[in-house]
């Protein structure tokens, strides 16, 4: 699929369990050795949500919540909340689509941190939606030891989401960050002063937020936003905007869809 064609057709679970299947297939065949790999974490599947509590399970699993519990529990959140099996996929696509170094919907699913940290985190924005504070606390320390990124139980999360690299991002407590949306490495929506109920970045739809750039306190920034890499930004962003420095200030115009555009240096229109 292109991105021309609707965004339901290319993110929905058909369509992308089907593509997923097929990826497998044929890596299994170009590459042997990985074959009982992709049969186990794919293939013998019926389901992409078959196929993604069993991924998520062996993510998740540690000393303290073996395979088997692990898997009883993801299952649990995938089926009693099917968003999170849709934002999973919506997830690989957008990676797909605006990562160049990402060749086929296997690498998100199978390998890249950035999709598999985020997908933990779901899973822990449900145990902590149902008062199992402490389990989603025991999940987002698994996610923080196994992939340095560090998402807090309580904040939410849209779909649409490409954490790229991923080293190092950090989302706090109340930060809310909206659809599609591309975070890089680094980045962090952190809070500002030790009191204070809501006290973390809201995120619009479309954002674009370079490495290691930090948004801290409760601030908005407008849908199609752009934040320079190592940037820090205090106050509010318009939509639309382009900002940058420390602290950050509007630097430029209008930036279409910098999230799926991945655009990160201004250019003579701006």
């Amino acid at each position: 699929m292109t991105a021309a064609e609707p965004l339901k057709a290319r993110t929905g679970l058909s369509a992308v369990w089907s593509r997923l299947r097929v990826e497998a297939a044929s890596a299994a065949a170009e590459e042997p050795i990985l074959a009982s790999f992709l049969n186990a974490g794919i293939l013998r599947h019926n389901s992409f949500e078959d196929a993604l509590i069993h991924r998520l399970a062996a993510t998740l699993a540690d000393a303290q919540l073996d395979m088997l519990v692990a898997r009883d529990v993801v299952a649990e959140a995938i089926q009693t909340e099917p968003g999170i099996a849709e934002c999973a996929a919506a997830d690989m696509v957008a990676t797909d689509e605006r990562d160049p170094a990402c060749l086929s919907l296997l690498q998100p699913f199978l390998y890249f941190k950035g999709w598999a940290a985020v997908q933990g985190h779901r899973i822990a924005h449900w145990l902590w939606s149902q008062g199992r504070e402490t389990l989603a606390f025991h999940i987002q320390a698994r996610i923080s030891e196994r992939f340095a990124v560090d998402i807090h139980p309580a904040a939410s999360i849209g779909r649409g989401l490409m954490i790229d690299h991923a080293t190092s991002v950090v989302i706090g407590e109340t930060a809310t960050v909206g659809d599609n949306v591309s975070l890089l490495h680094g980045v962090t929506l952190g809070g500002t002063g030790a009191k204070g109920v809501d006290r973390h970045p809201k995120i619009g739809n479309g954002v674009l937020i370079g490495a290691g750039a930090s948004v801290l306190g409760n601030i908005r920034i407008g849908d199609e936003a752009r934040v320079a890499a190592g940037s820090v930004v205090l106050k509010d962003v318009p939509e639309n905007c382009t900002v940058a420095g420390v602290p950050a200030r509007p630097v430029g115009g209008r930036c279409a869809e910098p999230a799926r555009n991945m655009e990160q240096t201004l250019t003579d229109h701006d």
